[in-house]
């Protein structure tokens, strides 16, 4: 049974810059790992050393259970069985869709180069547009075609590099859902570079946070949101209301509200991190709530935003539901909620 790809101890370094320090993870079949970071976090490196469009210096790279790259050994990357969908389609602009999914099938016989490319569109549901040509398609159209170039060889692993990064919200969300569902039904192993959380928590079984060369934390779209391991995660995920105390007896004291702690002694200063849905709003109960003034609310969809000033001053931000029976009122009470509250020692 194919086992996926493994990356091992993985550096990499330009000039004097090292821009993947020790890394290593692997991706099973049918599994989408999206390796999610800021820019120059050294995540399109590690896409272009899996697929061996840069030569490995240090570590050891798997495909199957067999090594494709370590110094001094280079497997060439049309050999290694690996699909790539890149962020400008980069479609041949002369050659018809047809010609552009085929032109890497130089081994199959005509019978069966027909055949991938039609299965190919297929899967992508682009069946009609055999004969058309890249500038007779819209910019989504033309990136499931790139998707479909990288299908038809039946690839044993998939890289996507910011492949939806160049398409308006509408085109984005559509072929996003598109290719999910074409790679969980292919059963591939597939590697996904991005920087936008929300996309990879829509697309990644797993998602891999990276920052400086260093992966910061390796899990599940929800582990990663809910219990993040230190501050650059659980601030990469959205906006965070940020606070500094420290321990006294056991207890945070923040603006708006306690935290009870037994992980950090008396006298450590921290950081607490608060989301904005972790911030409850209602009416005041008993006089002694903390209170806030309504500066102005936003509806982002689904959620409303809210800004609010602190009676004993700060700024900050609360999200509540859409529907919310106190958003017209001038001041509100806050409840804060320790499931999306995270406390980390200051560094």
């Amino acid at each position: 049974m194919p086992d996926g790809l493994r990356m091992s101890n993985v550096s990499h370094e330009f000039g004097s810059n090292r821009v993947l320090n020790d890394i290593s993870f692997d991706v099973a079949p049918g599994e989408i790992v999206c390796l999610l970071g800021p820019s120059g976090c050294g995540k399109t490196t590690a896409l272009r050393l899996a697929a061996g469009l840069e030569k490995l210096q240090f570590g050891q790279i798997a495909i199957d259970d067999q090594i494709v790259a370590h110094p001094g050994d280079y497997v060439e990357p049309e050999k290694r069985g690996v699909g790539m969908v890149f962020q400008d389609y980069a479609l041949f602009p002369h050659l018809t869709v047809a010609k552009n999914i085929g032109f890497g099938l130089k081994h199959f016989s005509d019978a069966q180069r027909r055949e991938a490319v039609e299965r190919a569109l297929t899967q992508v549901g682009m069946s009609e547009y055999l004969d058309a040509y890249p500038h007779e398609l819209s910019g989504g159209q033309q990136q499931r075609i790139a998707l479909a170039r990288a299908l038809a060889p039946t690839p044993q692993i998939m890289l996507l590099d910011e492949p939806f990064s160049g398409l308006d919200v509408a085109r984005r969300a559509d072929l996003r859902d598109t290719t999910l569902h074409v790679l969980k039904n292919a059963g591939i192993a597939t590697i996904m570079v991005t920087h936008d959380p929300q996309e990879a928590m829509y697309m990644g079984d797993r998602i891999i946070v990276m920052n400086e060369g260093q992966v910061m934390q390796d899990g599940t779209p929800e582990s990663l949101y809910f219990q993040p391991e230190n501050r650059f995660v659980a601030s990469f995920f959205g906006e965070v209301n940020q606070f500094a105390s420290t321990v006294r007896n056991g207890i945070i004291e923040t603006p708006v509200g306690q935290i009870t702690t037994d992980e950090f002694a008396d006298g450590t200063e921290v950081d607490v991190l608060v989301r904005p849905e972790g911030l409850h709003v209602g009416d005041s109960v008993n006089g002694h709530d903390i209170m806030a003034n309504v500066d102005a609310v936003r509806a982002l969809g689904e959620v409303n935003l809210m800004h609010l000033t602190l009676e004993k001053g700060g700024h900050i931000h609360a999200r509540v539901p859409r529907r919310f029976s106190t958003l017209n009122q001038n001041s509100v009470a806050i409840t804060l909620d320790p499931e999306m509250t995270f406390v980390f020692p200051m560094s």
